[in-house]
């Protein structure tokens, strides 16, 4: 019975060998409950996903067996690419918005593991035979409901996780074939992209526990020189977050209208440009403002993908470059990923019989 929170994974740097290799991808995590003409679409953190994904609801429905659990992935794809941004729109109070949304950016989903079917529950099956019964399942699905592709092959898994990263996916997923399946329980592996970027440092954010740092608001440069905002890094220990404070004092501005996201507080000036602190249904009432800092600063952080322009995820810090200046910051630095098309990843529908 929902809510059930899906198995997780921890970080490794290489590919290990000897498991069942799935792209990682990029979208809402869920967990689907079906039975009958009752679908429950659950997410990461247990709480409903359902109202706002009415067009999954129809094909989980024309796709999925009559009474199943099933862990997978909310996707929306644009342009051959999982496009986050566009997903993260779906989460939207107005029924009638949710609606139009539904229609112009439908969504799909990516099935990877089974819970339960019928009457028996999978929890304590081995991943091998979960998946056996999965494909099984899902034998005669079709768009918008895929089956993930999965492999033994760690050769494969390796050209997966070079490859697929141009259609917007993530990384690669490893678990173990005999691996039961635990909610809640970080027993996966994932393997990520990991690269580093030069960026300037323009703000700071308070930590929610006092006044000692949070977050570090980073910065590039466009090619018409104007510092948009790509994201932060936060991952600090709390002695390190105090003696921050005191080494960014030197920086901070006495009149912030002097900086170049002097205007974050206004709604318009995030329609052309990208500044920190723009409210969002996902944030809600926190509190988004910012300590302003002059941006003379040049931080190298390790990042693993980008989301358009800026960082997917939260960057980690990794030291300090006084040897580069600020303007030297730019979206040129960055690495350019050969695109992939999404079609080719999920591969083509099952062919009709009859």
């Amino acid at each position: 019975m929902p809510p059930v929170k899906p198995m997780l994974a921890k970080s490794m740097a290489r590919i290990p060998p000897g498991m069942q290799y799935e792209a990682k991808w990029d979208g809402f995590r869920a967990i689907v409950h079906r039975d009958g003409d009752e679908v429950e679409i659950g997410s990461r953190t247990g709480k409903t996903l359902t109202r706002y994904f009415p067009e999954l609801v129809t094909a989980l429905k024309e796709n999925l067996p009559a009474r199943c659990v099933v862990d997978g992935e909310i996707v929306i794809v644009q342009g051959g690419r999982l496009d986050f941004d566009r997903l993260t729109e779906r989460i939207h109070p107005a029924a009638s918005r949710v609606k139009l949304l539904a229609e112009t950016t439908p969504a799909a989903f990516v099935a990877f593991d089974l819970l339960a079917l019928g009457d028996e529950a999978l929890l304590d099956t081995p991943l091998a035979e979960r998946r056996t019964t999965l494909a099984q399942a899902l034998s005669t699905s079709r768009p918008p409901v895929h089956l993930a592709p999965a492999t033994t092959d760690p050769a494969l898994a390796q050209e997966w996780f070079e490859r697929f990263e141009g259609a917007g996916l993530d990384g690669v997923v490893a678990k173990p074939l005999d691996l039961p399946y635990r909610p809640d329980a970080r027993i996966m592996f994932k393997i990520k992209h990991e690269r580093t970027a030069d960026v300037v440092l323009a703000g700071f954010r308070f930590h929610k526990s006092g006044p000692i740092v949070g977050s570090l608001l980073l910065g590039l440069h466009d090619a018409h020189g104007v510092l948009q905002h790509v994201g932060v890094c936060a991952a600090f220990p709390m002695k390190r977050r105090a003696e921050l404070i005191e080494e960014l004092e030197p920086l901070r501005m006495p009149d912030p209208e002097e900086h170049p996201w002097a205007s974050w507080a206004e709604e318009s000036a995030h329609e052309s440009a990208r500044l920190p602190g723009a409210q969002s249904r996902w944030t809600g009432k926190k509190d988004l403002s910012w300590v302003p800092l002059r941006p003379e600063r040049v931080i190298e952080v390790k990042y693993d993908h980008m989301e358009g322009d800026r960082f997917r995820h939260t960057a980690q810090f990794r030291r300090w470059r006084p040897d580069r200046l600020p303007e030297s910051c730019t979206y040129g630095q960055l690495e350019e990923v050969v695109r992939y098309d999404l079609a080719e990843v999920l591969g083509p529908p099952p062919a009709t019989t009859g």
